[in-house]
Parts: C-alpha cells; structure tokens; sequence
C-alpha cells in the first residue's frame, strides 16, 4: 500500500512538474527579420519539442541568416531554410523524427518541411498564409505567427521566385 502510494505521488509531482515546465516553454519567441519587416514567432515546444530545439540551435548558429524563400506559392505558403536555395539542401545534423500532433494548419502555422519520408525533416521550414487542413497530422507544427504576417504575406511568390525574398536575420526572443 506504501509503494503505491509512493507512485501515485511521484507521478502527481511528475504532472504538476512537466506542466510548468511545458508552460514555459511556450513563452519562447523567435525574431524572423525579413525584407519587408519584423515577424515574431510563437515557439511550440510543448507539441514539437524536438523541432524547436533544432530550429533554437541553427537560430544560434546564424543558419538562417541570409537564407531566401525558395519555394512560395500563392494561398498555400513560403518555404525557406535550404542554405542551397534549391529545396533539396539543409543543415549538417541528422534529419529529426516526426513529432505529428494535433495543432492544425492555420495562416501563420509554421511547419516543417520533409521529403515523402515523415522522419526526413531538417532545417527547412514553411510558413502558411491560409489554412492548410490537409496538411494536419502529416507534418510537424512548430511555431505560429503572432505578430507581423502582414510581411510574411509581402514574400514574393513562385517556385523559385524570380528575384527571392531573403531572411536577413533570425533570432531568439529573450524575454
């Protein structure tokens, strides 16, 4: 009866803990500066947790910086985070594994780019200017704009554009 005991209070502490620790998480911001102005990006490490540390680490490391929008299509989306700018490069890691939740594709949902296989995300990501329900649980949402779409939606579009819109600088939020 003690040890049971034992464990339904360990594991009560283990929620009352991991929801502090996911509350927090989800404070995190990241600073997108483009051509057309500032975006701020809400992190969702409490559903994407392996994502958002690598997005973090390449943020760090000035991955980003200077990356163009390779692939953008009208009402679908703007795609960047291939140093190549061809849609087929990303970063020196290995891939991350899918984490597919139940957070939908609504304008401003950030999601991670991928090949046909769900494990093959990297460092590329995409940036949705209207819902995309058909992309729900077949790719990983990391992050939602919650300031600035109006210079997301200024991105210059095609697959590539002819004259790309860049990421000048990408930065985490210190808050």
């Amino acid at each position: 009866m003690f040890r049971q005991m034992k464990k339904i209070l360990f594991l009560f502490l283990l929620i009352i803990f991991m929801k502090d620790v996911m509350a927090e998480n989800t404070n995190e911001k990241l600073l997108l500066e483009l051509t057309h102005g500032e975006v701020t990006i809400e992190l969702h490490s409490d559903v994407a947790p392996l994502h958002v540390e690598r997005i973090k680490e390449l943020v760090k490391e000035g991955f980003y910086d200077g990356i163009v929008f390779h692939r953008v299509i009208e009402g679908f989306m703007a795609q960047t985070g291939d140093p190549t700018g061809t849609g087929m490069g990303g970063s020196d890691y290995p891939d991350v594994i899918a984490e597919f939740s139940n957070k939908p594709f609504e304008r401003g949902t950030i999601g991670m780019a991928r090949s046909s296989n769900p494990n093959s995300a990297n460092s590329q990501f995409f940036i949705c200017f209207k819902p995309a329900p058909f992309l729900n649980g077949q790719y990983t949402v990391w992050g939602t704009v919650v300031d600035g779409m109006s210079n997301v939606d200024a991105i210059v579009r095609g697959e590539p554009p002819t004259d790309p819109d860049k990421i000048i600088r990408m930065s985490l939020i210190e808050e």
